[in-house]
């Protein structure tokens, strides 16, 4: 591990969308939560568009842009590394960081393909640094504190969880035909967005045991190929021609946990007007929660009152009371809000904690193994669907 004696120096491979979100997050770090994580040097972003690492490195102060992820694997003076690019990517990067003795974060889902990430998964298990990913929701107040309720019995026994990612982003037909957009079964909406919901799924009610009734579809066969480098889910321009989508727009299955519990999901990249739609309700016997990312700073909780006439769901506003607030924002009061831009903060933060052995460190990262299984849920959800929505049983949790 990285001694806290000397400052922790990072990297970012990628300088889209996420790749920017990891960078503020390292720029951010050392201003949330309590002393003890070493200065962080923010040593360099890393893309083959060397225009957009130029102007990531400039924005979030990183002290230079380099043109290909092997110049990172062969600087010495970095210590850890967020891999931010196209999921086919991973491995290979992750490998040659691992080799060269850097500490690990890895954006989700954990690699381009179930082989991949099993090589990923047994990587880390003879790997001597820190290997995380990248599961930010985690880190939202508001999902973390319906956790803890479930935790706690608040909900009474769990009867049903019910989990949604709804997004537009690849409604627009003449929207090129980006590396999002090819894979095979099960990289599409579900690698993409599907990932985010199950990992959640787990983290608030436990392992899934087995899936099925699973349907995937592909509303938009074909797109435009890009004429030039295509970056996050933006527009770019496109050419005559047209490419096969390989991947589905729309997925949905149901689950069942190891515990007994129900569950539903759907995921669609397609859905009109919904540009960042992940949301999950939780039902028990003694009470409910309900969360939806395009209300951030809240979520509703209702449980057994005292009198009948004042029972319903009660909006719980983000403050102090719930995990990550205290600490984490400039201005503790709650109704100030919590962003996604928070959620990769405090992500930044608990890896460094991890690599610095901080004595005190949030909550850990999401581990390589733990990615797999969500893999290994998504190819079980690829497999009752084949089947016609047939039963598939999942492997169980390590």
């Amino acid at each position: 591990m990285t001694t806290s004696a000397k400052p922790v120096s990072v990297a970012v491979i990628g300088a889209g969308m996420a790749g920017r979100s990891h960078a503020a997050g390292y720029r951010n770090v050392n201003t949330v939560f309590g002393a003890g994580l070493p200065p962080v040097r923010l040593a360099a972003i890393a893309d083959a568009n060397v225009v957009l690492g130029e102007d990531a490195a400039r924005r979030y102060g990183f002290e230079k842009a380099l043109p290909s992820w092997e110049a990172v694997v062969e600087d010495p003076t970095i210590d850890a590394v967020s891999i931010v690019v196209g999921n086919d990517l991973h491995r290979p990067i992750a490998e040659a960081l691992v080799a060269a003795g850097k500490h690990v974060l890895c954006e989700k889902p954990l690699a381009g393909s179930l082989e991949d990430a099993r090589a990923m998964a047994e990587l880390e298990r003879g790997a001597d640094v820190v290997t995380a990913v990248g599961y930010s929701f985690r880190r939202s107040p508001g999902i973390a504190a319906i956790r803890e309720h479930v935790r706690a019995g608040e909900l009474g026994d769990l009867t049903l969880f019910s989990g949604r990612y709804w997004c537009d982003y690849a409604t627009d037909p003449n929207g090129p035909l980006a590396w999002r957009f090819k894979g095979g079964p099960g990289s599409g909406a579900l690698g993409d967005v599907g990932s985010h919901v199950i990992d959640i799924a787990e983290y608030v009610a436990g392992p899934i045991a087995a899936v099925s009734g699973a349907s995937l579809s592909t509303q938009i066969p074909k797109r435009p190929l890009p004429l030039g480098a295509v970056v996050g889910h933006n527009a770019a321009p496109v050419s005559d021609e047209f490419g096969e989508v390989e991947n589905e727009d729309t997925a949905s299955f149901t689950a069942r946990f190891e515990s007994g519990l129900v569950g539903t999901f759907s995921v669609t990249r397609t859905g009109f007007g919904l540009p960042n739609g992940l949301a999950f309700d939780v039902l028990g016997l003694g009470g409910r929660a309900a969360f939806d990312q395009h209300r951030p700073a809240e979520y509703l909780f209702d449980d057994a009152q005292p009198e009948v006439r004042t029972r319903g769901a009660r909006q719980v506003i983000a403050g102090p009371q719930l995990p990550y607030f205290a600490g984490g924002v400039p201005m503790e009061a709650p109704g100030v809000g919590a962003s996604n831009a928070d959620h990769f903060t405090y992500q930044a933060r608990a890896f460094l904690d991890q690599v610095a052995s901080v004595a005190d460190p949030q909550p850990v990262c999401a581990t390589f193994a733990n990615a797999l299984r969500t893999m290994e849920i998504i190819q079980a959800v690829v497999q009752s669907s084949l089947g016609g929505g047939a039963a598939v049983t999942v492997p169980p949790a390590a």
